[in-house]
C-alpha cells in the first residue's frame, strides 16, 4: 500500500478542492462490515439493553435501520461465517460446525472450498480495495491458501493460536499481517481489549489506502467471546457487586463500542463517513461459558437458547445498518433475512452481479426503503463437534422459519417442534399436534433444502446415525 503526500502546489489544491464533491458523488460506496463475536440479540442498548452501555451502537441505530428478526448464518462462529462469507445457506454451505470429522474418527477444521466465491473475492473483481482484520475460522490453519490474504483481501491481518506454533493457547493471539512469515502477538497488557489492538491496524491502514478506490472493510472482532479471559480495564463496572467474569463481560462490550466509534471517528475526520454503508451484526447468540451466565444481562433479549441452539436465542441477532442520506434515520425493519442475503446486497451496493453460488435475496430495496422480497423460508442445520463432549442423536440439528412459522429437530431421530412465533416468540408452546399439514411442510423442507458435504457425517439421516454411533456413544463430556 503506498502512503499519499498532500500536493505542494497551491493550484493543485484549489484543484482538488473544487472537484472533490463531484468525485465523491460518483464513487461506489466504501462498504465497512463490522462483526461481533458472540453478541447476543439483546446486548445492544438499542435492542433493549439496560445496564451495558453501547452509546456508539445506539446513535448507529438511531441514524439508520434497525431489523428486528434477523439471524445469523448458524449458531457457532466457523459455520455461520461460512455462510456470510459464501451467500449459502447452512444446508448448502461446505462448513456445518466448527470442526468436521475425517478419517481415523479425527475431528479437524473444515476450509472454505476453492471453487466457493468469498466477499472479498467477489468484491476485489469489482474493482474495491479489499482488507480484513481478525478472527477468519475458515481455513486450515496450517494452509496459507486457506487464510484470509488468499481468499480475496489484499490487507489481512488474522489471528491463530500460539499453540500451533507451539505457545500456550491463551498466551496472547498471534496476529499474521498477509503471511506466515510477518506477525505480531497481542499484548494484552498494553491494550483495555483485543479489539482496541485490531483497530490500531485498521487505522494505519486508513492512512496508506489507495483514496481514488472503494474500500470493502471486514472488522471481525473478538468480543465478546468467552476466550479473551483478561481486560486491562478494571473501572468499568466495578463496585457493582457482579462477578469478575460478569463485571469484564460488560465492560468489553461498553470497550468495543467505543473502538467502533474510534474507527467512526477516524472515517469521518477522512472525508469518507459520507460515502460509506456501514453494517453491525453478529456472528450467533449469546455464550454461557467460561463461568459467564446468558441471562445474567439478558444477553439474547429473553429468547429461549444460546450459542450452539437453533431455537431463537441462538441465531437471531441484531442488524443494524446505515447509510447517510440513502437509509431513513431511525428506521425499523422486521424483515425475516440471515446471514446469505449479505452477498447479493452488496454485490448489488457495488452495482455488480450476484454469484450464482448465492442462496440470498437482496436487502437493498428494504433499505432504501421499497417493497423487498421475501424467503419462501429460511434454513439452519449445525453439527455439534466430538472434541470433549458427547454428542446424543448425531449432536446433529435443524430448523426452519417459515412466515411466522419456526421449527426445531434436535438429533437425528427426534420428533420435530413446531412454534407461532407471532403468538409465541420465546418459544415455549410446541403446537406440532395441532398442524399437522404445517409439520408435514416442514418435515419434507428438513429433508430437501440441504446437501450432504465432507466432513459432517450425520446430516440427519437415520441410517448415518446408526453407521456413526462410535462417535458419541464412545465419546465423554468435558
Amino acid at each position: 500500500m503506498k502512503r499519499f503526500i498532500l500536493p505542494l502546489m497551491v493550484v493543485g489544491m484549489v484543484i482538488m478542492s473544487c472537484t472533490q464533491g463531484e468525485e465523491k458523488e460518483g464513487l461506489r460506496p466504501n462498504i465497512l462490515f463490522l462483526l461481533a463475536d458472540d453478541m447476543g440479540y439483546g446486548e445492544p442498548g438499542s435492542y433493549g439493553q439496560e445496564i451495558i452501555q453501547t452509546p456508539v451502537l445506539d446513535d448507529l441505530a438511531r441514524k439508520g435501520m434497525r431489523f428486528t428478526d434477523f439471524y445469523a448464518g448458524n449458531s457457532v462462529c466457523s459455520p455461520s461465517r461460512a455462510v456470510l462469507m459464501t451467500g449459502k445457506h447452512a444446508g448448502h454451505a461446505t462448513i456445518r460446525g466448527n470442526n468436521g470429522v475425517f478419517e481415523n474418527d479425527v475431528w479437524t477444521r473444515v476450509p472454505l472450498r476453492k471453487d466457493e466465491i468469498t466477499l472479498g473475492e467477489m468484491l476485489g473483481e469489482a474493482g474495491y480495495q479489499t482488507a480484513f482484520i481478525g478472527k477468519w475460522h475458515l481455513d486450515d490453519p496450517n494452509d496459507e491458501s486457506t487464510w484470509a490474504m488468499n481468499r480475496g483481501f489484499d490487507y489481512a491481518i488474522q489471528e491463530q493460536w500460539p499453540s500451533r506454533f507451539g505457545g500456550k493457547q491463551y498466551d496472547g493471539l498471534v496476529h499474521w499481517i498477509n503471511s506466515a512469515r510477518d506477525s505480531i502477538r497481542y499484548d494484552q497488557d498494553n491494550y483495555d481489549c483485543i479489539d482496541e489492538f485490531r483497530t490500531d491496524f485498521i487505522l494505519e491502514y486508513l492512512d496508506q489506502k489507495d483514496e481514488d478506490k472503494p474500500f470493502f472493510i471486514f472488522m471481525s472482532y473478538r468480543i465478546p467471546h468467552a476466550h479473551e479471559r483478561y481486560t486491562r480495564n478494571k473501572e468499568l463496572y466495578a463496585g457493582r457487586g457482579w462477578s469478575e467474569t460478569e463485571r469484564r463481560h460488560a465492560a468489553r462490550i461498553t470497550l468495543l463500542d467505543g473502538q467502533i466509534g474510534r474507527l467512526f471517528s477516524k472515517l469521518e475526520d477522512m472525508g469518507e463517513l459520507e460515502n460509506t454503508i456501514i453494517i453491525f451484526t453478529s456472528d450467533n447468540g449469546p455464550h454461557s461459558e467460561g463461568t459467564h451466565d446468558h441471562l445474567f444481562f439478558n444477553s439474547a433479549g429473553g429468547l429461549r437458547g444460546y450459542k450452539r441452539d437453533l431455537y431463537e436465542g441462538g441465531i437471531r441477532i441484531p442488524l443494524i445498518v446505515r447509510w447517510k442520506d440513502k437509509i431513513e434515520a431511525g428506521s425499523i425493519s422486521d424483515r425475516v433475512g440471515a446471514f446469505h442475503d449479505f452477498m447479493p446486497t452488496l454485490a448489488e451496493v457495488a452495482g455488480i452481479e450476484t454469484p450464482e453460488q448465492s442462496d440470498g435475496i437482496s436487502l437493498l430495496p428494504e433499505l432504501l426503503g421499497d417493497n423487498s422480497n421475501h424467503h419462501e423460508f429460511l434454513y439452519w442445520e449445525f453439527q455439534l463437534d466430538g472434541w470433549n463432549r458427547t454428542l446424543p442423536k448425531g449432536g446433529f440439528r435443524q430448523a426452519i422459519r417459515m412466515g411466522d412459522w419456526k421449527a426445531v429437530r434436535y438429533g437425528v431421530e427426534s420428533e420435530t417442534e413446531l412454534y407461532d412465533l407471532d403468538k409465541d416468540m420465546y418459544e415455549t408452546n410446541d403446537v406440532a399436534q395441532d398442524y399437522p399439514e404445517i409439520l408435514t411442510k416442514m418435515n419434507s423442507i428438513f429433508k430437501d433444502a440441504r446437501t450432504n458435504t465432507e466432513g459432517f457425517p450425520f446430516g440427519g439421516k437415520v441410517q448415518d446415525y446408526k453407521a456413526k454411533e462410535r462417535y458419541f456413544s464412545t465419546s465423554t463430556s468435558k
